[in-house]
């Protein structure tokens, strides 16, 4: 302080320059905190995102939840059985269908005699198991003996005779090798199992039979192109209907007009409802994802449409949107398994909620859908406002992925209480993802020039499941 000096101009200048050096200090030390704040939410986001790769790769995948533990509440006092009290399950071995033809093997001892006593056994009765007989596909050939029929008369007075030959069966592939069974069981292996077409040509050769991928091909794409008509009758019909589900996957076309080989095509599929006793099908194959994709399939459709929130359905004109609760979940799902464990508390307080109202619909699905809706009314909505203003009262990381999934559960609110609108609509659109799987595992093993047919073939094929009925 000594060496202060005495001016006061000097004193002035002095404090200016250590006022300019503090701001210049605080701003640098400003930058530095923002920096570091920075730093730390980036090391948050990548051990969320280490938590959840390990999850992925070596926790179950699952998203089920610990029987009990959302219904504290709403138990009931129950006598316990001594047999459950190890909370095992205790599943027996299902039946084969009675359906099934049986074939009776007998088993009989020869001259039987007792070992006490050494008198002869005498039959008391008969004790029997059964077993699963699979017979490996059978292939054989129809030869069609076509008679020629000629005339005596004009064989006795005429030049020339006529002869005229007796029709056999007409095919939907005229000149063709193949006959209407070995049509069927190419198209079911193909689409329905998931079996190439090389594979398919490999088990033929197997048998003796040296018939061309190409050909098989070909068998594809000119009965796709046969079944059109049944595809149209059944989108008449799906368009008549109150809910529509749907969803999308990515497809890939080596040989496609004005594409390049690696880019992306698009599945669209499309259903009825989860509670429609005969639901409809309907793959719909695009060189996008365009919304004009969704608008021109569903044309004139005034109704209901579950999906996965996916902004072009937005662009539906006189359609009632309606999200997937299992599209919520499955982001809480993330968010729990990539928090450390003393901050997944929130992700789990959210996957509570949601649990809540699953419980809810395991008693709603065998009601019927004034009943079903009655019951969300009543049960459901009280949990859902709660739930709401849990949301909002949050304050949490936007980038992580707990903040995600409330940004996500929050921007499709509405959305996701349409269904407490009517009981004829599901609180998830898993029916429609599971309507897809096959089809991605279909994917994995084909990328041919004839996957733009596959559409046609996979819509019978998956409407035949659906009604469970058998493909010859």
């Amino acid at each position: 302080m000594t060496d202060l000096p005495d001016d006061i101009e000097q004193l002035k200048a002095m404090l200016l320059d250590l006022h300019q050096k503090n701001e210049a200090k605080d701003k640098l030390l400003a930058a530095k905190q923002e920096e570091v704040a920075e730093l730390k939410t980036k090391v948050q986001l990548l051990i969320e995102q280490l938590n959840l790769n390990k999850s992925k790769r070596f926790s179950a995948q699952s998203e089920k939840t610990p029987k009990g533990t959302f219904n504290e509440a709403e138990q009931q006092n129950t006598v316990s059985k001594s047999k459950a009290d190890d909370g095992k399950k205790r599943r027996g071995r299902k039946p084969l269908p009675k359906e099934l033809e049986r074939e009776v093997h007998k088993h009989e001892l020869n001259a039987p005699y007792c070992d006490c006593c050494n008198e002869p056994l005498h039959p008391c009765g008969v004790e029997t198991s059964e077993e699963l007989k699979i017979i490996p596909q059978k292939v054989s050939v129809i030869r069609h003996e076509r008679t020629k029929y000629a005339c005596r008369q004009c064989e006795k007075t005429q030049t020339k005779t006529k002869i005229v030959t007796a029709p056999k069966p007409a095919s939907m592939i005229p000149k063709s090798i193949g006959c209407a069974d070995a049509f069927s069981a190419v198209v079911t292996a193909k689409y329905v199992n998931a079996l190439p077409l090389y594979r398919q040509v490999d088990i033929l050769n197997r048998s003796g039979i040296d018939i061309s991928r190409a050909t098989l091909a070909n068998w594809c794409v000119q009965l796709g192109c046969k079944v059109q008509i049944i595809i149209d009758a059944m989108k008449e019909e799906l368009l008549k209907e109150k809910l529509i589900c749907a969803d999308e996957t990515t497809v890939q076309v080596l040989r496609e007009e004005d594409k390049k080989a690696q880019s992306k095509s698009y599945m669209w599929v499309y259903r009825s409802g989860e509670f429609v006793n005969n639901p409809v099908v309907i793959y719909d194959y695009q060189s996008s994802r365009r919304a004009q994709c969704v608008q021109d399939f569903l044309t004139g459709y005034r109704g209901y449409l579950l999906s996965d929130g996916y902004s072009a359905y937005d662009k539906l004109e006189d359609v009632t949107q309606a999200a997937c609760m299992a599209h919520v979940r499955r982001k809480f799902t993330e968010a729990q398994k990539a928090s450390p464990s003393k901050k997944a508390g929130k992700a789990e307080k959210a996957l509570n909620f949601i649990g809540k109202l699953y419980g809810i619909e395991k008693n709603a699905k065998e009601l019927d859908a004034q009943s079903r809706y009655q019951l969300r009314q009543q049960e459901a909505k009280p949990i859902l406002d709660e739930f709401k203003q849990w949301l909002d009262a949050q304050n949490v990381l936007p980038k992580g992925l707990l903040g995600k999934a409330i940004s996500y559960t929050q921007n499709q609110w509405s959305k996701l209480l349409t269904y407490l609108e009517d009981g004829d609509i599901s609180i998830e659109n898993n029916v429609t993802e599971r309507d897809i799987r096959p089809f991605t595992t279909g994917r994995k093993n084909s990328y041919d020039l004839f996957q733009v047919f596959r559409q046609n073939l996979s819509l019978l094929c998956e409407t035949r499941r659906s009604f469970r009925v058998g493909i010859a």
